[in-house]
Parts: structure tokens; sequence; C-alpha cells
């Protein structure tokens, strides 16, 4: 019966994938079967943290996190959690042996979250898209390389800066919802409210330096990550490719997207490159 309640948990994980972005859903499909599951478990935790720091206003967010941070530590030391997206993501940190600074990271940004609006330094900025985004492309990877040691170190450094471009490109294409509902302005040293072209072109240029790095580490991928990580890279290169077309102050006025014939598209070209080896 045990069997059954993992499974159990396993698809609550699949189904806040599924619910929360389309988009990540398709791009996991895209991966081995083996290893899918593991990186909606990871995506379930992620998303729940970020979710109570992000929308649950009308309740204590703070107790709410160090609650959920608490069930997490104790679900690790005991091996099962009543919380199906727990249960779940504790069962793939076991499987995989990922280092739990990484989880400590990442909860010390939602943090951050609920109290701090402001990023006036570099410094500050690196240290929250570090935990925010950074770590969680080090779980992703620690399952795309399936225990494999030596290939997870030589590619830690571009996973980071995958996982920092993704960030980035959601920090530039949320300006309106993070400055407008949640208080909150990331870039450092950027008036938000006042971005002009000169500014925006600073941050395109940082966001391409690293897709650029982040390119190298995707081509030494093993096959069973390749396609769904190279498909994710595309979509996102194309949303940055849309930003840099779009006016400053459009962004403080609408969410910019790629549809879904694009993203058909982006998907073609991905398996093609990859099928191919040209990537």
């Amino acid at each position: 019966m045990m069997l059954l309640y993992d499974e159990l948990t396993q698809a609550c994980s699949k189904e806040v994938t599924l619910k929360y972005s389309t988009s990540f859903f398709r791009a996991v499909n895209l991966l081995s079967p083996s290893i899918q599951q593991d990186i909606h478990n990871i995506y379930g935790f992620v998303r729940f943290a970020d979710e109570i720091v992000d929308t649950f206003h009308e309740h204590n967010q703070e107790e709410l996190l160090n609650q959920f941070e608490k069930d997490f530590y104790e679900a690790l030391k005991v091996g099962i959690s009543l919380n199906p997206i727990l249960n779940s993501f504790q069962r793939t940190i076991l499987k995989y042996d990922i280092d739990i600074s990484l989880v400590d990271a990442f909860m010390r940004s939602m943090k951050m979250d609920l109290c701090k609006t402001q990023y006036s330094t570099k410094e500050e900025y690196e240290q929250y898209i570090y935990g925010s985004a950074d770590v969680v492309g080090l779980m992703c990877l620690k399952v795309f390389v399936e225990g494999n040691h030596d290939l997870y170190e030589s590619l830690k450094d571009s996973a980071m800066r995958l996982g920092s471009a993704f960030q980035k490109v959601n920090f530039l294409r949320d300006i309106k919802n993070d400055l407008n509902v949640l208080n909150r302005s990331y870039f450092p040293q950027v008036d938000l409210e006042n971005l002009d072209e000169k500014s925006k072109d600073a941050i395109i240029k940082e966001i391409q330096e690293d897709f650029q790095a982040a390119q190298t580490g995707i081509t030494q991928l093993p096959l069973v990550a390749k396609l769904g990580v190279y498909t994710a890279y595309s979509y996102y290169f194309e949303l940055l490719v849309k930003l840099k077309k779009t006016q400053p102050s459009k962004l403080l006025e609408t969410r910019i997207r790629v549809n879904n014939f694009m993203k058909t598209y982006l998907f073609c070209k991905s398996y093609l490159k990859v099928k191919f080896n040209f990537i």
C-alpha cells in the first residue's frame, strides 16, 4: 500500500506542473520517461513555496512558509509526509542525493520575498537569483545526469547560468505584476517605473550572456534530458527576442507571451536539431 501512496503523491506533483505551467509541462514531457516524475517532484515543491510568498496575501505567509519548510525537513528525517508535494520531493532528494544546501538557499530567497522589495546592489540581486533559480537548475541537473558526479560537476556552471537566464527573463516580462501587485523591484539601480531603452538593453545583454554560457552545457547533457532542456531554452530565448523588440513602456502595461504556433515551431526545430546532433 505504500507504493500506492507514493504513486498518488507523485501524481499530485505532476498535476501541479500541469495546472501552473503548461509550457513547462510540455518541456518535461520531452524528457525521458525515466526522469520526468522527479522533475515534476522538484517543480511541485518550488511552485508551492513560490505560491506562499506571491499569492496567499490574505494569510500569514511567514507562518505558512516556515511550516512548509519545517514539514519538509521532518519528511526528510522520517521518510514520509502526509503533504503529497513534500512526500514526492523528499523521495527525489534522497534518490539523487541532492545537496540540502540547495534547498536551504532556495528557502532563503523565498523568505527574502516576504520582507524585501528592493534589491539595491548587485550582490543582493545575485544572492536572490542564486537561491530562487540557480539552485533549482542544480537540483534538476542532478536528475538529468542520473548520478554521474563528474558530469554534474562539469555542467554546474552552465546549469546555474540557464537558471539565471530564465529567472531574469521572468523578471523582465513580469515587471507590471511585480511593481503593481507585489511591490518588488529586482534589478539593482534600475528605475523600473521609468524604464528606458538604455536600461532595458543592459538587462537584455546580461541575459544574452547567461544564455550563451548555458548553451555550452546543454550540448553536453545526456540524451534523456537534452531535448526537453533545449526546448525550454529555445522558448525562453524567443521570449527574450520579443522582450528586446518591445518598448519599455509596453512592458509596464502587458505581459509578453509566446503564442502556441511559435511554441510548436520551436519544438519542431529543437527536435530536429537534437535528433541530428546539431546541438
